[in-house]
């Protein structure tokens, strides 16, 4: 990667390349890696406060210190890649909620307030898409006391690529939330899930979890009760398992299939089960009218991006977490 003009690192980006796709190279903290440098290609989402935030093609944001960098140029566009089925964020964010529901819920204006004892940060995070109603400080503020009264602490789930949460993401930064985790919105087309070729017929199904299913799915936080409700709860829910080896499970909800809950024990990984799993669990959405898939996986899980790039997913957006500050 050539950062250089006559031999010399430059950094040829500013605040006004703020959309296009870029290479930097930052120079790392010695005590923490020993590598001197480290290089990220990406699109600059922002650079506001001495901080860049670049997306990466597989929807990781990285955000790097304007003081770190030592070479930064824009790059030509990335080829396109395959499309999963049309939906806006909006519509994959609802449904994916719906699919995973918190126990409690409460609107403040066009957000949505989850709680479900800390199982899981997406059942205890608020979807910020659209207006709460209030300026946004007052609106912050009334959600760490929500959750501030349920001895939980106050987390967002942002979307990129969708404008209103990239203000509420800008306004939490400005208030010291933390980024907690990044995460991706993955889709594909249903049918060629399900058409693997493989013998399914070693995968049970069933509506409830029952105790293999949970050995396998390991320890939850929050409470036992909160992880059930969150498990069992959505519009159509399947559970898959190979007894003992791999669980999965499905919710349909009209067009989508969302699949969560995706695990192989140990000792049976690198058997193929998984996407034995997901066949199973596709087979049993298409019976009822599901045509799309979507799933949530973190960023940097290399293995599931495997797994799921092999069965025709594609990254929809990426988004993130942010968390109050800690006392």
């Amino acid at each position: 990667m050539e950062f250089t003009t006559g031999g010399r690192l430059e950094v040829r980006i500013t605040a006004a390349d703020v959309g296009k796709r870029v290479s930097v190279r930052r120079l790392n903290d010695s005590a923490r890696s020993p590598e001197r440098f480290t290089d990220t290609v990406g699109e600059l989402v922002s650079w506001e406060g001495g901080v860049l935030r670049i997306t990466r093609r597989t929807g990781e944001t990285v955000e790097i210190p304007e003081a770190s960098l030592v070479a930064g140029k824009v790059v030509p566009a990335a080829p396109p890649r395959r499309r999963g089925p049309a939906a806006t964020v909006r519509e994959l964010q609802e449904t994916a909620a719906r699919g995973w529901p918190a126990r409690e819920t409460e609107r403040l204006g066009d957000w949505t307030l989850r709680a479900a004892g800390g199982f899981t940060a997406r059942a205890n995070s608020v979807l910020g898409l659209g207006s709460p109603g209030l300026p946004l400080p007052e609106a912050v503020d009334r959600v760490a006391e929500w959750y501030g009264r349920r001895g939980l602490p106050a987390l967002f789930q942002l979307p990129a690529g969708h404008p209103e949460a990239e203000e509420l993401d800008a306004e939490l930064a400005g208030r010291g939330w933390t980024v907690e985790r990044s995460a991706l919105m993955q889709t594909a087309a249903l049918a060629p899930v399900a058409d693997t070729g493989a013998d399914t017929g070693a995968v049970r199904l069933s509506r409830e979890p029952d105790a293999e299913w949970l050995a396998v799915y390991g320890p939850a936080g929050g409470g036992a009760g909160d992880a059930r409700a969150v498990l069992t709860g959505g519009p159509s829910v399947w559970f898959a398992s190979v007894p003992g080896a791999a669980i999965g499970r499905c919710v349909v909800d009209g067009r989508w299939a969302g699949f969560s809950a995706l695990a192989v024990a140990p000792e049976h990984r690198r058997q193929g089960l998984g996407g034995l799993i997901m066949a199973r669990l596709a087979q049993q959405a298409l019976d009822e009218g599901a045509s799309a898939a979507y799933l949530q996986v973190e960023a940097g899980n290399g293995g599931a991006a495997a797994l799921y790039d092999g069965l025709g997913f594609t990254t929809h957006h990426a988004y993130h977490y942010r968390r109050e500050p800690r006392p």
